[in-house]
């Protein structure tokens, strides 16, 4: 398949500020035609944010909240249910926006260490800690992404859906760097060979679709996410260094799309569009490829979830994306 007809050339990480679900869907909607996405409202409270949300997708799994994050627990609960009513009110507001609409469309989900690193066991410490609880949690996470795809492409049937896993701690949990309930001490390092069978499984759950791997975090692993079967990674553009050029220049070369976070997540002035992509042609120019696969291998999105920024200040960071893309596919020298 032609990659652009798998991308658009811009859309958004998830998070929107507010509360209102078809204002955000109007919003997501109207900013990429070509590449919209189903937007998260983390201001509604707990069930609404990034973990509960995707807790609430679990299947025979189900959480809480307690006072210290979300906890795995016996029944669905309140908590739960708020979770799921939030995200069907969210996928109303998407089907009433997308009616006709035949072009990529984005949906997004914690990915499996993000939300072991994060989900706590019944004993408060993290699902990571305990290596059959991961598994476990991997498991009914696939299910509830089969039938939450299902649900998508029954509400939107002309859309080809992209799942997105926001991964903000897969570097930490590969690096032994997320921290015990006591806060003393650290878990150990996930062996990586486990990390990256567990996101082939999960990225598997949406064969033959193509899945994207979000992480705002320094170092985010390219190597291993192509070798998991990611067919674009999304990352904070102003995080690289010169260290990733290597693995930057592969992954292009061997047909990963780049989703560039180039425009701040939060309130703040905005540069002109061309301005805003300037870097992403000079790492083109460092790295020798041809300016000719810029619109083909780039998506333009914000460095992060924008759920902190002002709702005026987020319309203006989408429609900044989507022209800084046009940018880049006029002039890609």
């Amino acid at each position: 398949m032609n990659d652009n007809l798998r991308f658009g050339p811009a859309t958004g990480i998830g998070s929107l500020p507010g509360t209102d679900a078809r204002e955000a869907a109007k919003t997501a909607t109207g900013s990429f035609e070509d590449f919209p996405f189903l937007p998260e409202l983390p201001a509604r409270g707990p069930g609404a944010d990034m973990i509960g949300r995707t807790a609430g997708m679990l299947v025979e799994l189900y959480a809480r909240v307690e006072p210290s994050g979300w906890r795995i627990g016996d029944r669905p609960g309140r908590d739960t249910k708020r979770a799921r009513s939030w995200l069907g009110e969210d996928l109303d507001a998407l089907e009433e926006f997308t009616q006709g609409y035949g072009g990529p469309l984005k949906v997004q989900a914690v990915g499996p260490w993000t939300l072991a690193a994060n989900l706590e066991l019944r004993n408060g410490e993290a699902v990571l800690s305990d290596p059959g609880a991961c598994r476990d949690l991997a498991a009914s996470l696939a299910e509830g992404l089969r039938q939450h795809l299902a649900e998508v492409r029954r509400r939107v049937p002309g859309a080809q859906l992209v799942l997105q896993f926001d991964e903000p701690s897969l570097t930490a949990v590969l690096r032994g760097q997320v921290r015990t309930a006591s806060g003393y001490r650290t878990h150990r390092a996930v062996d990586r060979q486990i990390v990256e069978a567990t996101l082939r499984d999960l990225v598997g759950v949406h064969a033959p679709g193509p899945v994207v791997v979000h992480s705002c975090a320094p170092d985010v692993p390219f190597a291993l996410l192509r070798r998991a079967g990611a067919a674009g990674v999304s990352f904070d553009f102003s995080l690289l260094t010169e260290r990733d050029d290597e693995a930057i220049g592969e992954a292009v070369e061997g047909g990963t799309r780049l989703l560039t976070g180039v425009v701040p997540g939060t309130d703040g002035p905005l540069s002109d569009p061309a301005g805003s992509v300037m870097g992403v042609r000079t790492l083109w120019r460092r790295l020798g490829l041809h300016p000719g696969l810029l619109a083909q291998a780039v998506t333009v999105t914000p460095a992060c979830g924008l759920a902190g920024a002002s709702p005026e200040y987020a319309r203006r960071a989408l429609a900044h994306c989507a022209q800084a893309a046009r940018s880049l596919a006029d002039n890609p020298e």
